[in-house]
């Protein structure tokens, strides 16, 4: 590794941590003066701005009209946990986990729930794991994108349209920066506060008609918390998905995520979004394809995350450090991009290989990107060499 000059050019936006994640460009608080603050959410006025951010995230996804959207309580996570304890039971259950909330999921489903035909497909971070493996007559829980591994699902053409059990997708850091495939999922959840910057605590439930019609027909024999319910005497509660929230929602994060989509709607749409975060992650290959230090943490390039960008740190000075000192000098990288003010919250998740995690959603720039890659040079050539006598 040469040594790296100090750059000269800092990123505008320093904001590349996967969740929260950056705002969109321009944002300023005065987009939220419109928030119905001390009002009933049940109230006509601020009810139907809960049923915009469920018009407006349809109509920008391109979500069949047949599907129901619902916004729930506890984010991603919530959403997640409402469709597995509300929809798994009725037949075995294939758990795909390829990072560290798919092996959650898993951790639910067995541990849990305690579902006794279930099986985990795992692969390690990096990989994608065998399809093969996956059996489409049983119901299936997968992530479109590990947010923790930078690996993601390139497409959906493995799921068969006439398969027999459920497909639920956790997509929390794929929607609106990858073309979902509707007609293969069943299920779909994702947050406020991944590409369209949207702040924590509310989550998104989308249900195809396949997903509707087990609700109404199988009661799972374990009780459900209130918050978890989605049936009234056997039948889906459509308040849900029209605005009508199960729990007290926060109407300032409702007129943000409102701003986020009209933002995306304004650029654009789904195909601006996705054009967005496809050219920061052309940006960081392009980089990565001169570095002497770093790579991708995911192995096929058809797998790479354009959102969840994880490097693993590839230089003969870090791979010759026990676990414990690759974990140490990973972490002292990524401080010193941040005391430097260049990059905030980019160390890899904590169950991740050491590393770096930038976030490339639709809400960065681009010329942020690329401002910030010299600035990883020059930061790994300070930590390389505070690690030279085990070169």
């Amino acid at each position: 590794m040469v040594d790296t000059a100090k750059p000269d050019v800092r990123p505008s936006n320093p904001n590349f941590s996967s969740g929260p994640c950056a705002k969109r460009p321009g944002f300023t608080l005065d987009a939220l003066s419109g928030a119905f603050l001390g009002r009933s959410h049940r109230a006509s006025a601020p009810k139907a701005r809960l049923a915009e951010v469920i018009s407006l995230s349809k109509s920008i996804l391109g979500m069949p009209a047949d599907w129901r959207l619902g916004i729930v309580p506890a984010s991603d996570t919530g959403a997640m946990e409402m469709a597995m304890w509300s929809l798994l039971g009725a037949r075995g259950v294939d758990v795909v986990a390829f990072e560290s909330f798919g092996e959650g999921w898993a951790t639910d489903v067995a541990k849990h729930l305690k579902l006794s035909d279930a099986r985990v497909i795992k692969a390690p971070y990096g990989k994608l794991g065998d399809p093969d493996a996956v059996d489409f007559a049983r119901d299936i829980v997968f992530t479109w994108n590990g947010t923790t591994s930078g690996v993601r699902v390139p497409n959906a053409d493995g799921i068969p349209a006439d398969r027999e059990g459920l497909v639920i997708c956790d997509a929390t850091s794929a929607a609106f920066a990858m073309d979902l495939a509707w007609d293969k999922l069943d299920v779909v959840t994702w947050s406020w506060q991944k590409v369209l910057g949207g702040e924590a605590a509310h989550g998104m439930l989308a249900l195809s008609p396949r997903a509707v019609e087990r609700l109404e027909t199988y009661t799972p024999p374990w009780p459900l918390p209130k918050i978890f319910r989605l049936t009234a005497k056997g039948k889906l509660n459509e308040g849900i998905f029209k605005g009508e929230t199960i729990n007290t929602p926060s109407m300032l994060c409702v007129e943000d995520a409102i701003d986020g989509l009209l933002w995306a709607q304004k650029i654009g749409g789904l195909p601006a979004l996705i054009a967005r975060s496809e050219a920061n992650l052309a940006a960081v290959a392009a980089w990565v394809e001169t570095s002497d230090w770093a790579d991708f943490l995911a192995e096929e390039p058809v797998t790479r995350s354009c959102t969840s960008i994880c490097l693993k740190i590839t230089a003969p000075w870090f791979t010759a450090l026990p676990a414990e000192g690759q974990a140490k000098a990973a972490k002292q990288l990524a401080a010193l991009l941040e005391k430097e003010g260049v990059a905030y919250d980019i160390g890899s998740y904590r169950d991740a290989p050491p590393g770096l995690r930038i976030w490339g959603g639709a809400t960065v720039e681009t010329a942020d990107i690329k401002a910030l890659l010299p600035w990883l040079d020059w930061a790994a050539t300070q930590i390389a060499a505070s690690f030279a006598p085990v070169q």
